[in-house]
């Protein structure tokens, strides 16, 4: 009993130290980060200690992401076939863009997203072949996408409901006209257990002053309008490639469409065309994060069209995601640590010798 006591502490206290150094090496991140950033802008650099503390977590989830993206590159490496299909760059800090980094993490810190809460902020590695290195881009799930909207907003809604509509649903809209000024809608499940197909959903956005509320309405067909033209089939259902018997086959999987259908009305509710933002409220780090989203939106189609067009080469993950596709520390459609630019050109890069942790 005295032994298992004693290794019972000793393992406790391995896993404070772990957590003591994790800290103060996210203290040094920190510092790095704010060095690096003050580097690129002028002016003093001015951030709170909330927003140093953000940082500091940003270093754990990005840590996390980096050392769950590498077992999948080594998972991959090992499963290729053909050794030229290999990604031999090692996913670690010392591979990392840490200065287009470092001014991601303090504009999204100051906008007060918090990559430690669910659903908000995650990172997502990119294989930049060009370059040589990875870039980690920021990109919110649910709960950041609201947050934004409502610290944005002219007008914060005071609540708001997204629903899935399936084809034994009883859903009938209440529109606003001439005899009726408030918006409205009637929803019913008939069959909780087999609801049928999904045929669209809605979202409703309620006010103080009720004449406001907005009733959003989207059929199957609107959704699929915003699909990603290269969607992954483990997220959206339909086919995709799969090994068979040595043989790469099409295979049908269901997904997680319910879950697609219902970000895809989330991420239109709480788009500026139905919470319009306050030209008061619009400061350079929400400027900067639209930038930042433009040009992640033409990385991800380049990357899904060059994933496409060679999935015969590529691997799907092994099982679907426990909850909603951005809670994967790579690429949140597809699971892959994601290439662009000429494959070829990372091969030239002197690579690190070993994984390292970061040296700040």
């Amino acid at each position: 009993m005295a032994t298992n006591k004693a290794n019972t502490e000793e393992k406790k206290d391995m896993v404070v130290q772990q957590k003591t150094d994790q800290l103060a090496t996210s203290e040094k991140f920190t510092n790095k980060v704010l060095k690096e950033f003050g580097g690129n802008v002028a002016g003093v650099l001015q951030v709170t200690d909330y927003q140093r503390s953000l940082i500091q977590g940003y270093f754990i989830a990005i840590d996390r992401a980096l050392k769950t993206a590498e077992e999948e590159r080594l998972r991959k490496n090992a499963s290729n076939s053909d050794t030229k299909y290999n990604n031999d760059l090692p996913i670690n800090w010392n591979t990392v863009n840490l200065n287009d980094l470092a001014l991601d993490l303090v504009h999204y810190a100051r906008m007060g997203l918090d990559m430690m809460q669910d659903n908000m902020l995650f990172p997502i590695p990119y294989k930049n072949n060009k370059r040589g290195w990875y870039d980690v881009n920021l990109m919110e799930g649910y709960n950041g996408i609201r947050y934004i909207a409502e610290k944005y907003a002219v007008e914060v809604p005071s609540a708001v409901t997204i629903e899935v509509v399936y084809s034994t649903d009883g859903f009938r809209p209440i529109k606003k006209g001439k005899d009726n000024r408030v918006e409205s809608y009637e929803f019913e499940i008939a069959n909780a257990f087999d609801r049928g197909d999904i045929v669209g959903g809605f979202a409703y956005l309620e006010f103080s002053d009720t004449t406001k509320n907005e009733l959003i309405i989207m059929s199957m067909k609107d959704i699929e309008k915003r699909k990603p033209q290269y969607a992954s089939a483990n997220f959206w259902g339909g086919k995709k490639k799969e090994k068979v018997d040595g043989k790469w086959q099409d295979v049908e999987v269901e997904g997680w469409l319910d879950e697609m259908v219902r970000k895809t009305i989330i991420r239109e509710a709480f788009s500026a065309k139905h919470l319009p933002r306050d030209p008061k409220k619009v400061d350079d780090a929400y400027q900067y994060m639209k930038i930042k989203e433009a040009r992640i939106a033409e990385v991800e189609a380049r990357v899904e069209i060059e994933a496409n067009a060679n999935t015969i080469l590529l691997d799907a993950p092994r099982s679907a995601p426990a909850s909603l596709p951005e809670n994967t520390a790579i690429d949140h459609d597809t699971g892959e640590v994601l290439d662009f630019d000429e494959p070829t050109v990372a091969a030239t890069v002197e690579q690190p010798k070993n994984n390292a942790a970061p040296t700040f």
